[in-house]
């Protein structure tokens, strides 16, 4: 039978083992196909990563042998300006103060009928950072840049007249509205810290930022102090230093305030009440955007008050850096505001962006004085700033009295 098979076929038939082998040297012949051409991508890979570092290293060179520039514009301005600027404080040479163009729109021009030169720009953001860091009223008051001696602030606070009409009869005159200015004058405030020649001569004594910490020190007092309590007289003018009256009697010009109904003391029934009647004094426009301002002493009172269903009043900040508040407010400690005591008016809440405005010229002078003081050397440093109330209806006080 298979010789008849064989006969037709017109040739031999393949061998039993030779069929069953013959699907895996398929399954070989392509598997090393792949790994052929895989091999050959990988080569290329290696060439193409062999050559881009080798054009690296030729750039590295290149840079390094001809001693190319930085690249970066905050160099090219602020190294030359750092590096003059540090001439000046060592040694009083001005010429490369004298020389440096500069470009930018704060802290870039030098004034020499002032008495003194700019800031370099990192120790004056050193100084900025540490002034709005502090607790002061600045951190949540409106701050605004100016270039003249005083700021305007224009204000209508009252409203355009307003009735109904017919069809047939005739239209009366409404009420008009009236425009108030409010004159803000800005003030000088200056430090004058001092340093031995012989630190200065030392290269290892980090003179900008030493300077930046003094100056930031003393104006962050000054500061704070006058934003609360200051009485307009060659320093800006305190939010506590206007008039106060019972907000039921409330008019422009003056501060509403709440009695806690007990002298020198929250009262000793319901003390949270006057918590609560504070916040609500204050008119809803103002409450979206409101804080509480106290020192850490009433803090601590405060925090202390539950509501009529035992839960505090006061909650911490859930985030680093978050304020605490107090019936949902954020509170600004700031321990230039009164104690508790008898008729002091110890804790403030209001909207102060729209309260209180502070007006400041862009620009930090520094006078270098090797004369006066010697061995020592001063540097006079000077800023212009002023403060006041803008919007008498924004901020309302609570004051611990019977009435």
């Amino acid at each position: 039978m298979m010789t008849e098979v064989k006969a037709r076929a017109g040739g031999d038939l393949p061998a039993a083992h030779e069929t069953a082998q013959h699907p895996g040297a398929e399954v070989k012949s392509a598997m090393a196909g792949f790994l052929k051409e895989f091999s050959g991508f990988q080569a290329e890979v290696k060439t193409a990563l062999q050559q881009q570092e080798e054009r690296m290293t030729m750039l590295d060179r290149k840079t390094m042998t001809y001693g190319r520039p930085a690249l970066s514009a905050h160099a090219e301005v602020d190294v030359p300006h750092k590096k003059a600027f540090d001439a000046y404080l060592r040694s009083g040479d001005d010429d490369g103060l004298r020389g440096l163009v500069l470009e930018g729109k704060g802290l870039n021009t030098s004034v020499n009928a002032e008495g003194g030169y700019l800031v370099d720009p990192q120790t004056a953001e050193t100084i900025r950072s540490s002034l709005k860091s502090t607790s002061s009223i600045r951190a949540i008051a409106n701050v605004v840049q100016v270039e003249a001696t005083s700021f305007d602030v224009l204000i209508d606070h009252t409203d355009v007249g307003s009735g109904w009409a017919t069809e047939s009869g005739p239209q009366v005159e409404t009420g008009t509205p009236s425009i108030e200015r409010i004159s803000i004058p800005l003030h000088e405030l200056s430090a004058m810290p001092k340093a031995s020649q012989r630190l200065l001569d030392d290269s290892a004594f980090d003179v900008e930022g030493w300077l930046a910490g003094r100056i930031a020190d003393k104006f962050m007092r000054a500061e704070a102090a006058s934003f609360v309590s200051g009485d307009g007289v060659d320093k800006p003018r305190g939010f506590l230093d206007h008039t106060a009256v019972a907000d039921g009697v409330w008019t422009w010009g003056n501060l509403g305030y709440i009695a806690t109904g007990e002298a020198g003391d929250f009262a000793s029934t319901n003390p949270a009440d006057a918590i609560v009647d504070l916040v609500y004094a204050l008119d809803a426009t103002y409450r979206a955007n409101a804080s509480f301002v106290m020192n850490s002493k009433t803090a601590g009172a405060v925090r202390k008050m539950k509501d009529a269903d035992g839960r505090f009043l006061w909650s911490d900040g859930l985030a680093a850096g978050e304020p605490a508040r107090l019936m949902g407010y954020p509170v600004l400690i700031a321990e230039d505001m009164p104690d508790i005591t008898a008729d002091a008016f110890g804790i403030a809440f209001g909207d102060f962006a729209s309260g209180y405005t502070i007006a400041e010229r862009p620009d930090l002078r520094v006078m270098r004085d090797p004369f006066s003081a010697k061995p020592h050397v001063l540097f006079y440093a000077t800023k212009r700033v002023g403060g006041d109330v803008s919007d008498f209806a924004a901020i309302k006080l609570l004051k611990f009295a019977t009435s």
